[in-house]
């Protein structure tokens, strides 16, 4: 299992998602942590199981026990912050917003590796879930600790498309089984 592996399964009609996944796996921009935390914290964050296989087996190839723990990490956090934060953010009741939030989130004051490769991908999986004031939060960060914003879209690319390889590959497994007549009417 690996990157080349992944890029085989997706179909012909997602070429482009292939590509990108190819060159994004070369990504210069990043880090070779940067990068494969990143990739890792997004494959966990769009929940497909073949897209977390292969691509945990290629961070594990690329990063050390702890910088695996910390995308990890990402990915678990995000996926409560997200959540709560975009409800605070987008409630009509802005109270919300200055309440607090009574939620444990320790991991982000001691991520267990460089707090700003951890920022990199909180600020992915924010990207993938959605949250406006997390990803403006996480981005504030980045910049103010000398992150470029060059390095931050690589990081952003690499979100869109490991979400948009899982959207792809769930699709293609809902399908399975289904006849044309079938498919047509899910269409």
């Amino acid at each position: 299992m690996s990157i080349d592996t992944l890029k085989n399964m997706v179909p012909d009609y997602a070429k482009d998602l292939k590509l990108n996944l190819g060159s994004l796996a070369n990504e210069e921009e990043l880090s070779e942590q940067q990068k494969w935390g990143t990739f890792l914290a997004c494959a966990l964050a769009g929940r497909n199981e073949t897209v977390i296989r292969n691509i945990y087996a290629e961070a594990t190839q690329n990063l050390s026990a702890e910088a695996l723990n910390g995308a990890k990490a990402a990915a678990a956090i995000m996926g409560m912050n997200n959540i709560y934060y975009r409800f605070a953010h987008i409630a009509t009741s802005k109270d919300y917003m200055t309440m607090p939030a009574k939620l444990r989130m320790n991991v982000i004051g001691n991520p267990g590796v460089d707090k700003m490769d951890f920022e990199l991908w909180s600020l992915a999986v924010s990207a993938i879930n959605g949250c406006g004031m997390c990803i403006d939060a996480h981005e504030k960060q980045l910049v103010d600790h000398g992150v470029t914003k060059t390095q931050i879209q690589a990081a952003v690319r690499i979100a869109a498309t490991v979400q948009a390889i899982s959207a792809v590959l769930d699709g293609e497994n809902a399908m399975i089984g289904l006849n044309s007549d079938q498919i047509a009417q899910v269409a």
